[in-house]
């Protein structure tokens, strides 16, 4: 990077733009009552008023702007209607349309000006058909589009006030009209991409840039415009300015945004999408190194070898991605879950790992997670209580799993879609279709994690051994050790942790229990559906709940705290995060782990959620060992799993970040899905964290 970039960057990280932050009075419950609005006027007034009250603000050397001055999203409606709004119904994330991705492509193609012509195209029919919904609708998509046209021009006349004319000129075209250029492209998204969090949806992704972008820039690298350097110089600068308002995101800690960006994979028609954006954007990531955006690396198992070991430099760095999905595996489950081909292949990855569509998808990937702890600990108490069979203590828990599974699912044949006018003017269809895109759009599906299946697995494998199998341990002596916590039952508890099967060490036993486990949640999941017939796809992430689960979490948990384990976990130990093994497991390796994860049938399993793996940053000391950490990644696509998370960091490191944060404020750590400084996550993730590095792959 360059100095103007790294001074950017290092404004970014001083919290220097807070200065510019206010909090707004603005009383929108009043004004939306005085004037009768419904709940979608109300929506795009919210958007309207939030872009009037921002401030504008470019400072000297940017050449993209954009800086979020207002703090809160202010209601539209008061706690007595929104109560009664609401009552008996379950909302999406947030109560708003969240975690889903725009169609990005489509709007900086057409600009604001050509959607604001389709809205009244639409409208105009919509009124002459008499479909007041429709018209109703269309008049607050158009609403939201003048709000985002008036604040852009707002930004070009303060630019060219300060003499920034490449700045104006930008601004004078883009968001109103399609960009030309590289930089208009990466302007018009920065600013289209803010009003979204303006308008009070959260978790909002940015697809597959290296897509959408990429015609703009090859234009512009064919006509001398840019060089590779001058276009990583705009790329880092887009970069950085996503990280200019993440103190002011909503997520269970800072930095759980789901600002993410996917790249690699396979077009639409099948083709291998790798470009030289692919490639710029691994290398402006790298040197950028901040928590935003974070990366996702679509690959195969024919993925060339040098795009793997680039994507290696980005670990080696601590950044805590990229993230891989494995398409040979991802697009055919998406398409066995009634994805149409085309839109399997576009997918591109929600806030922390989900599969979505851009533009067509409203599919709600996190509404909880499924305890398969809880699930196998009470069948097995239950079933040595009762003196039942292994395999009756197996159907206890497969009924268990399925309860779960239909309470979480349950409520969503409730759901009440809150009007999105903006976001949905940036969908694909829903102004053409005169719908808002939560009641429209193509795929609308649910999305369940699976939370602690390796100790599941592990506790069921124990029970096997040591009660069914050579009868060491008697059933009233290992219920009375989980009751105490093991207390008075140490030796017990080393023979349950040392000499029972384990998940990641690819022993048969204990791989043929989690993918039972596994294809037992698929098998619920499949026996539920909702009255307008969304599917639940299972998912074998964790996301919080690995720890939420073990005590960590609200009260209002659905599943009480999980306690002593049959594995020899005592109560409050976390469990592992996503795909990995329980923590303390003694491993032999890292392909003896991505063997044991192949057990499971992503076909079915299709949710997302990665193979977690925590290495030594020495593991990375020359080209050599980068080369060989990108064959592993290699090895994980061709053995078919689904998911890689792979994270470096030294542990004495981590401690004394702990000890001396001050001397530590830029560290950056993978959390679960997604990236955050480690200096400013609670204590209870930072430990959990230092665990997984002490007991990595």
């Amino acid at each position: 990077m360059n100095d103007r970039l790294r001074s950017l960057r290092d404004r970014v990280r001083s919290g220097a733009y807070d200065v510019y932050r206010r909090d707004q009075a603005l009383d929108l419950v009043s004004e939306c009552e005085a004037e009768g609005l419904s709940w979608p006027r109300r929506m795009a007034r919210l958007t309207r008023r939030q872009c009037e009250a921002e401030r504008v603000v470019v400072e000297p050397g940017e050449r993209i702007v954009f800086t979020r001055t207002v703090r809160t999203i202010p209601p539209v409606y008061g706690p007595g209607e929104w109560a009664e709004l609401t009552a008996g119904r379950t909302l999406h994330e947030g109560g708003l349309l969240n975690n889903v991705c725009a169609d990005w492509g489509m709007v900086l193609g057409q600009g604001l000006l050509e959607r604001r012509r389709v809205a009244a195209e639409s409208r105009a029919r919509a009124a002459a058909s008499g479909d007041e919904e429709a018209v109703e609708f269309l008049g607050a998509a158009i609403e939201t589009i003048d709000a985002v046209l008036a604040l852009a021009a707002r930004y070009a006349a303060e630019a060219r006030r300060l003499g920034m004319d490449e700045v104006a000129d930008v601004l004078e075209h883009v968001p109103a009209g399609p960009a030309r250029s590289f930089h208009e492209a990466l302007q018009s998204l920065r600013l289209l991409h803010a009003v979204v969090w303006l308008s009070g949806h959260h978790h909002v992704g940015l697809g597959r840039i290296d897509q959408y972008l990429w015609p703009y820039l090859a234009a512009d690298l064919e006509s001398g415009r840019l060089d590779d350097e001058g276009a990583g110089e705009l790329l880092a600068e887009l970069f950085i300015s996503l990280n200019r308002d993440t103190t002011l995101y909503p997520g269970v800690q800072q930095g759980d945004n789901g600002q993410t960006v996917t790249l690699g994979g396979l077009t639409r028609e099948g083709r291998d999408a790798v470009n030289r954006l692919t490639r710029l954007a691994l290398r402006v990531a790298r040197d950028v190194a901040l928590i935003d955006p974070k990366v996702n690396l679509r690959i195969g198992a024919d993925t060339d070898l040098e795009l793997l070991e680039l994507a290696t430099e980005l670990t080696r760095k601590g950044l805590g991605f990229p993230q891989y999905a494995n398409d040979d595996v991802v697009v055919p489950a998406l398409v066995a879950h009634g994805y149409e081909l085309e839109d399997a292949r576009d997918y591109t990855v929600a806030a922390c790992w989900e599969f979505i569509v851009p533009g067509r998808g409203m599919d709600v990937v996190n509404i909880g997670a499924l305890s398969f702890p809880h699930a196998a600990d009470a069948a097995i108490r239950g079933g040595l209580a009762a003196g039942e069979s292994f395999e009756l203590v197996l159907e206890r828990t497969a009924a268990e799993i399925g309860r779960q599974v239909h309470e979480r699912v349950e409520p969503y044949d409730r759901l009440l879609w809150a009007p999105a006018p903006y976001y949905s003017v940036l969908m694909t269809g829903a102004l053409e279709a005169g719908r808002d895109h939560g009641r429209g759009a193509r795929y609308r599906n649910l999305g369940l994690h699976g939370a602690g299946s390796a100790s599941a697995a592990d506790a069921l494998a124990a029970v096997r051994r040591h009660v069914y199998e050579t009868r060491d341990v008697e059933p009233a002596e290992l219920l009375a050790a989980l009751e105490a916590d093991f207390a008075g039952f140490e030796s017990l508890r080393c023979r349950l942790v040392d000499e029972s099967p384990r998940v990641g060490l690819h022993e048969a036993p204990a791989d043929d229990l989690l993918r039972r486990l596994f294809d037992r949640f698929a098998d619920a999941c499949e026996s539920e559906r909702t009255p307008d017939g969304r599917i639940v796809r299972p998912g074998t992430g964790s996301a919080m709940y690995y720890l939420w689960l073990a005590g960590a979490g609200p009260a209002e948990m659905p599943e009480p705290v999980v306690g002593a384990t049959a594995d020899g976990r005592r109560r409050g130990e976390p469990f592992s995060a996503n795909l990995a093994p329980s923590p303390g497991t003694r491993l032999r390796g890292p392909i003896s782990v991505l063997q044991t994860f192949v057990a499971v049938d992503y076909r079915r399993v299709c949710n997302g959620g990665p193979i977690t793996m925590e290495l030594s940053d020495a593991v990375f000391r020359d080209a050599e060992s980068i080369r060989k950490v990108a064959l592993l990644v290699r090895t994980f696509a061709r053995l078919g799993c689904q998911q890689l998370q792979l994270n470096t960091l030294n542990a004495d490191t981590l401690l004394d970040a702990k000890a001396h944060p001050e001397a530590h404020r830029d560290l950056i750590v993978r959390v679960w899905g997604w990236s955050g400084y480690f200096c400013e996550l609670a204590p209870e993730y930072q430990d959990h964290v230092i665990a997984r590095h002490l007991h990595g792959a």
